[in-house]
């Protein structure tokens, strides 16, 4: 063999290694699948898709998305229009199953539903440990309750019926008119029945059923002595007249109860008895302000922000809490959410 020849093979030889390194065989893709991010978005929101293949690679990148046959760029789509879309993906020759995914103009979205308890209570009522022990029964039951002590009925130490956290609540006390205390209100305006320990059901049964077509969110935060609150209120349908009211709490408060039921240490003044979920301030009228209802329209969110110094009367700033809710036009409440400091919530839609 000349020297040409064997420069010649030597060439081919690195060329092949070089081929060998250049060069991948892929594994074949037998089938490819395509989700979105939700099945159900609001115009105006935006749907984000991704592609895997059936060892679950993600390709997303490198596949092809249709809507209604029609090709996009990348892997989003911001709806326009109500109705259904049908999405397809294509990789390498080959394409996914179809999924639909609906546009609509908010109102076919519902709410998580909960219940408000606005337990009418004083450290000085003997009977009113009956209502407390009933709402640990319900809330054994659901974490669909949202309970609001209102302590009355006295602010001087002198008096019999004095309580340390005493709130002014008469304005809705005169709308209720109801006497007397314990009393326990269900979304503010329905009697919980007494004896409430053997009426569990009728909390329970205000958390079921059709839910609401509005939602509440709050985002709370506490710089230094300043409380900035932001109260959002989501619709999915048209309302009118509607009212919102804010409450701030405070959990751990610790002061002796009277006791005249057989419930935690039976009859006598309970030492040392814990205090939950006790009213300390109204950030709104007590009978709520106002919504206009130009800002009560489905698809709408209406926000009223508040930024005020924390109310004095709060002891410990990490006990406490916040309670936002929704009446309409007759006080009934329609939707309740807490919240606690530092939190950013959103919407609880269904």
């Amino acid at each position: 063999m000349n020297k040409f020849g064997l420069i010649g093979i030597v060439i081919a030889f690195f060329c092949c290694l070089s081929c060998s390194t250049d060069y991948t065989i892929l594994d074949p893709v037998e089938s490819i699948s395509l989700t979105a991010d939700s099945s159900v978005k609001v115009i105006g929101e935006t749907i984000t898709f991704s592609v895997n293949t059936n060892d679950g690679a993600d390709i997303t990148d490198e596949a092809t998305i249709f809507i209604n046959d029609n090709q996009i760029d990348g892997n989003t789509y911001t709806g326009s229009e109500t109705g259904d879309l049908t999405i397809k993906a294509e990789y390498l020759g080959v394409e996914s199953e179809s999924i639909v995914v609906r546009f609509h103009d908010g109102s076919e979205t519902n709410f998580v539903k909960r219940v408000l308890i606005e337990d009418y209570t004083g450290t000085w009522c003997g009977n009113c440990p009956r209502v407390n022990h009933a709402v640990e029964l319900a809330r054994a039951q659901t974490d669909k309750i949202v309970t609001v002590g209102i302590h009355r009925s006295s602010s001087n130490p002198a008096d019999a019926n004095y309580d340390p956290y005493n709130f002014d609540t008469s304005e809705l006390e005169a709308v209720i008119n109801m006497s007397g205390y314990p009393k326990a209100l269900l979304n503010r305006m329905t009697r919980w029945q007494p004896l409430e320990q053997n009426n569990i059901t009728q909390v329970i049964n205000l958390t079921q059923g059709e839910n609401p077509k509005l939602g509440l969110a709050m985002d709370v935060s506490i710089v230094g002595s300043t409380l900035n609150l932001d109260t959002k209120v989501k619709f999915s349908k048209d309302f009118s007249n509607l009212k919102l009211v804010v409450y701030v709490l405070e959990n751990g408060l610790i002061y002796d109860q009277v006791n005249y039921t057989n419930f935690y240490t039976g009859p006598g003044t309970i030492s040392n008895f814990l205090h939950d979920h006790v009213l300390k301030a109204c950030l709104t009228p007590l009978m709520g302000e106002a919504i206009a209802n130009s800002n009560t329209t489905v698809g709408q969110t209406y926000t009223k922000s508040f930024s005020v110094p924390v109310p004095s009367n709060i002891s410990n700033l990490n006990n406490i809490e916040f309670v936002a809710f929704i009446t309409d036009e007759n006080n009934k409440t329609i939707n309740v959410r807490k919240a606690s400091a530092g939190v950013t919530q959103d919407f609880e839609e269904l």
